[in-house]
C-alpha cells in the first residue's frame, strides 16, 4: 500500500458545490426529514440525517461503511463479520439513506454493529457528525461519491476507501471531463477497490494513481443468500402444495401490467399456476393489488396473513425476499423490463432459482454479463417474457440447470472477501502505528 498522499486541492466545480450544497442542504432538510417519518421513522432517528447521532460512540477502534440503501448495505455484511471475527474489539457504524435499508439491518446487523442515518452532504452536518463519531476507518461503498463527506473526513485525517466501486462507462466519461475535479476527489482515497477491472483500469488512469486501485470482485456476489423463517417456509409450501408458481421480484411501475399479462396467458396451460408478485417499494401494494384485480386476477396478499392459495399472490412486506426465492424455481428480477437499471440478481443465484431479467440492467452490468457468460440468465423482453416462462415450465430440467449454473457463479467469488478484509484491517494498523 502507498503511503498517504497529501489532499489535492479544492478545485472551482467542488467549491461552487460545496457553497450550493451548504446553503441548499437547510432548506432540503424538512422535506428529506418528513420523508422518513412518512415512513415510520421516528422524527429523532429521522434527525441523523442532520448528522445528529442518537446513540453514544463505542469505546475503541471504530470503522464507518457508508452504503446507499438496502443492496449495497446487504453486500457488506459477510464483510463486517469477517472483520469483527479478525478483531473482536472492533466497532462498526453503518449509514445509509432510506427508511427500508434501516428496518432491514436492525435485524441483520452483526453483533457490535451500529445504524444511523447517513449525514447530508453540508459542512456543518457532516462536522457534526464527524466530531460525535470519531471514526478511524471510513468506507464508501459503490458509487456513494459525496464531495463534501469525502473532503470533510479526509481533512480531519480520517482514511478513506471507497469499496466495491460501480462506475458506469458514462459516469467514467463525465468524471474524465473534469479530471482535476476527479483527482482532487479520488485522490483522498487510501485504497479503491473495483467490482471490474475495466472500472480499475479506467479510475487508475483518471487519477495518475494506479498503485492505490485494485479489483476486488463484486461484493454482492459473495454474500450468502438471504434468511427465511424455517416455519414460514414450511406452511408457505403448504398452502402452495402441489401448484407450479415463478416469482417476479422488485418490480417497478411499468413492469406489473406486463407481467400480470403474461401471467394470464401462462393460466390458458397451467390453470393453477401461481405468481409470487413483490414490488420494489411496498407502500405501492395497494395500488398494485387493485391492478391485479382489475386484471380479472384472484390476489392473496402477505400483509393480510393469506397464503399463496389464489393466481396472484402480492408480496407486499420488507425483508422476506429469502422466502420467496427459495419458494419459486423461476425468477423474474424486476427493474429491468422498463428502464430502472434493473437490481442484484446475486441472492438468486446462491439459492438456485432459474434467472430472467429485461435488457434494462445497466445498474448491474457487471452481474448480469458474468451470469450470462456462465449461461446463468435469460434476457426477455415484454414480448418473450411469456414464452420464456411457458418453455421452462414445461421443460423444468431448464430451469433446474439455468439455477444451478447461477449457483456455481455465485459461489465462485467468495474468494474475494477474505483479501478486501485483509487490507481494511491493514489500514486500521497502519493508523495505530506511530
Amino acid at each position: 500500500m502507498a503511503s498517504s498522499a497529501p489532499s489535492s486541492p479544492a478545485t472551482l466545480v467542488l467549491s461552487a458545490y460545496a457553497a450550493l450544497a451548504n446553503l441548499s442542504v437547510p432548506l432540503l432538510a424538512r422535506r428529506i426529514v418528513a420523508r422518513l417519518t412518512d415512513q415510520g421513522i421516528s422524527p429523532k432517528r429521522a434527525a441523523e440525517r442532520m448528522g445528529r447521532a442518537t446513540l453514544p460512540r463505542p469505546e475503541g477502534r471504530l470503522v464507518w461503511f457508508h452504503a446507499a440503501s438496502v443492496g449495497e448495505s446487504l453486500s457488506i455484511l459477510p464483510l463486517l463479520t469477517m472483520m469483527q471475527a479478525a478483531r473482536p474489539d472492533l466497532r462498526i457504524l453503518l449509514t445509509s439513506g432510506t427508511a427500508s435499508s434501516a428496518q432491514i439491518m436492525a435485524d441483520r446487523l452483526p453483533n457490535g454493529a451500529l445504524h444511523q442515518f447517513a449525514p447530508l452532504d453540508s459542512r456543518a452536518v457532516l462536522d457534526r457528525f464527524l466530531s460525535h463519531w470519531k471514526p478511524d476507518l471510513a468506507v464508501l461503498v459503490e458509487s456513494e461519491l459525496w464531495p463534501q463527506m469525502i473532503c470533510r473526513t479526509d481533512d480531519k485525517g480520517i482514511p478513506l476507501v471507497l469499496l466495491n466501486a460501480r462506475l458506469s462507462r458514462g459516469s467514467l466519461r463525465n468524471w474524465a471531463r473534469f479530471g482535476r475535479t476527479a483527482q482532487a476527489l479520488f485522490g483522498r482515497f487510501r485504497l479503491i477497490v473495483t467490482q471490474t477491472e475495466e472500472t480499475a483500469q479506467a479510475l487508475g488512469k483518471l487519477t495518475g494513481q494506479q498503485d492505490r486501485i485494485r479489483t476486488g470482485g463484486n461484493m454482492k456476489a459473495a454474500a450468502p443468500p438471504p434468511p427465511a423463517d424455517a416455519t414460514a417456509l414450511a406452511d408457505l409450501r403448504h398452502s402452495l402444495g402441489a401448484a407450479p408458481c415463478w416469482l417476479a421480484a422488485s418490480t417497478h411501475p411499468g413492469e406489473e401490467a406486463l407481467i400480470l399479462e403474461a401471467h394470464k396467458r401462462l393460466l390458458a396451460n397451467w390453470p393453477d399456476l401461481r405468481l409470487i408478485l413483490v414490488p420494489r417499494h411496498p407502500e405501492r401494494a395497494d395500488k398494485v393489488a387493485g391492478m391485479i384485480v382489475d386484471a380479472g386476477l384472484g390476489l392473496t396478499r402477505r400483509s393480510l396473513g393469506q397464503g399463496p392459495t389464489d393466481q396472484v399472490y402480492l408480496a407486499d412486506t420488507l425483508g422476506e425476499m429469502g422466502l420467496w426465492l427459495r419458494l419459486a424455481p423461476i425468477t423474474f428480477m424486476g427493474g429491468s423490463l422498463t428502464p430502472n437499471g434493473g437490481h442484484n440478481p446475486w441472492e438468486g443465484a446462491a439459492l438456485g432459482t432459474a434467472l430472467l431479467t429485461g435488457p434494462y440492467v445497466e445498474n448491474a452490468a457487471a452481474d448480469y454479463a458474468s451470469l450470462s457468460a456462465a449461461n446463468a440468465v435469460m434476457t426477455v423482453t415484454d414480448m418473450t417474457l411469456g414464452p420464456t416462462l411457458h418453455d421452462l415450465l414445461r421443460h423444468p430440467d431448464r430451469a433446474r440447470t439455468l439455477g444451478q449454473n447461477a449457483q456455481k457463479a455465485q459461489s465462485a467469488n467468495g474468494t474475494a472477501l477474505g483479501v478486501t478484509a485483509q487490507s481494511l484491517l491493514s489500514l486500521l494498523l497502519a493508523k495505530d502505528s506511530p
